[in-house]
C-alpha cells in the first residue's frame, strides 16, 4: 500500500483503540492481537478473551518497576515487556499493573512473570502506536491468529506520523497581540488528525528569522498552570519575535512533550506523589521527550525558510531542527522568572534534559 493508505490504516487502529476495540498488529516476525487496558471493559474485554488467557503487554520502563526488566531496556520507551497471565490477573490488576499513578493507592503483590516474545518486532510498534494514541502503554496481548477489529503494519504506524506529508491547508491575517500584522497559516496531513499552525510576525526579509518552537500545553498556555513555564515562554517568545526583524511561531500540537495530555496530567499526578518530570514520563512508559522535530522542520521548509534564529533554552530542539535540515544560525535564550511551584521543573529542565536556563 502506497504511505497514504497505510498512513489511514494506522489512524483507524488509533481510533479503534481509543474506543476499546482490538486491533491486530503484524510485523516481520508475526502479529499480535490486541485490546488497550485503560480501552478495556467487561465486555469488551470478554469478547476479545473469551477464556481469559491474554497476557498482558507493557513497557520494560513500566516492567523494571515489577522487577522484570533491567535498567537498560528501561531506557528505551519501545522495549517491551510481556507478563504471563496468571488466574488471580483480571482487569482491575491489569490496570493496576499499567497505571504506575495508582502503585501508592494499589500496591501490587505480585509475584509477576516474564515470558519470552513471540513477535518482539510488532510488541514494539505496538507500544509506539499506544504513544500515538496518547493511551498508557500497555495491552491484553493474544497471539495474532484471527481477525482483530482492525489490521495495522508496522510500515502503516511508520507512514502515520511522517512529517513528508503535512500540508499548507490555509492562511489568514490575524493580529494578536505582539503584532496586528501577524499572518497565521495552518498545516494539516491526510493521516493524522492533529493540526499545527505557524504564525509570522513583522515583515519578511533576506535575514534569519527568529524562530520558536513551541508544543501545545493546555494547562499552561490557556489555563496558566503554575507547575510549569509553558504560558510565560509563549508569550515572552511572542514578543522576542516582534522586536526583531521578522519571525516564526512554530505552534506545535505535541502535548506534553508528545505523550498527549491525558498522560500529561498523569505525570502531573506522579510528581505530587515525589517523582519529578523525567521519572514521571519514564515510569509511565514513554520517552523523556518524544516530540518529533521533523514536524517543524517540514512546517519551515513550506513556508520557505530554512535557516532560523532559534529561540529555546532547549540544546536538544537545535540537535533536532538540524538534524531534520533546517539550519541554525544562533541561539537565543528565553529568560522568566521562576515561582514556587515550578521550581523543581525548571532544576530538573537544567539538571537531567540539559535545559540552559
Amino acid at each position: 500500500m502506497g504511505g497514504r493508505a497505510t498512513g489511514r490504516d494506522a489512524a483507524r487502529a488509533i481510533d479503534a483503540l481509543r474506543r476499546g476495540w482490538a486491533v491486530r498488529v503484524s510485523a516481520a516476525d508475526g502479529a499480535l492481537r490486541l485490546m488497550a487496558v485503560e480501552g478495556a471493559d467487561a465486555v469488551t474485554l470478554a469478547d476479545f478473551d473469551p477464556a481469559g488467557k491474554a497476557d498482558i503487554l507493557i513497557s520494560a520502563a513500566r516492567g523494571q518497576t515489577l522487577k522484570l526488566a533491567n535498567q537498560i531496556a528501561a531506557a528505551d520507551p519501545d522495549m517491551p515487556v510481556m507478563i504471563a497471565r496468571a488466574p488471580w490477573i483480571d482487569a482491575d490488576v491489569a490496570t493496576a499493573i499499567s497505571d504506575p499513578v495508582l502503585d501508592l493507592a494499589s500496591p501490587l503483590k505480585g509475584p509477576f512473570q516474564a515470558r519470552p516474545l513471540a513477535a518482539p518486532l510488532a510488541a514494539k510498534a505496538a507500544l509506539r502506536l499506544a504513544r500515538l494514541a496518547g493511551i498508557l502503554p500497555a495491552y491484553f496481548a493474544l497471539d495474532g491468529d484471527g481477525d482483530g477489529d482492525i489490521d495495522v503494519s508496522v510500515d502503516a504506524i511508520d507512514a502515520y506520523d511522517d512529517a513528508i506529508h503535512l500540508a499548507i491547508a490555509t492562511r489568514a491575517r490575524l493580529p494578536v497581540s505582539a503584532s496586528e500584522s501577524a499572518e497565521i497559516i495552518a498545516f494539516r496531513s491526510p493521516d493524522e488528525p492533529r493540526e499545527h499552525v505557524a504564525l509570522i510576525v513583522g515583515k519578511r526579509d533576506s535575514s534569519p528569522p527568529v524562530v520558536r518552537l513551541h508544543s501545545e500545553c493546555l494547562t499552561g498556555d490557556v489555563l496558566g498552570s503554575l507547575k510549569c513555564d509553558c504560558g510565560p515562554q509563549l508569550h515572552e517568545a511572542l514578543h522576542q519575535i516582534a522586536d526583531a526583524p521578522w519571525g516564526v511561531l512554530l505552534y506545535l500540537r505535541q502535548e506534553g512533550r508528545g505523550i498527549g495530555l491525558v498522560n500529561k496530567l498523569r505525570a502531573y499526578a506522579m510528581q505530587d506523589q515525589g517523582f519529578d518530570t523525567v521519572d514521571a514520563n519514564v515510569r509511565l512508559g514513554f520517552a523523556i521527550d518524544a516530540r518529533d522535530f521533523s514536524v517543524a522542520a517540514r512546517m519551515l521548509d513550506l513556508i520557505g525558510v530554512h535557516t532560523v534564529r532559534l529561540l529555546t533554552n532547549n540544546p536538544q530542539k537545535v540537535a533536532g531542527l538540524e538534524a531534520a535540515g533546517i539550519s541554525v544560525a544562533e541561539r537565543l535564550s528565553i529568560i522568566l522568572p521562576t515561582n514556587p511551584h515550578n521550581e523543581r521543573y525548571l532544576a530538573t529542565k537544567r539538571d537531567r534534559t540539559g535545559h540552559q536556563l
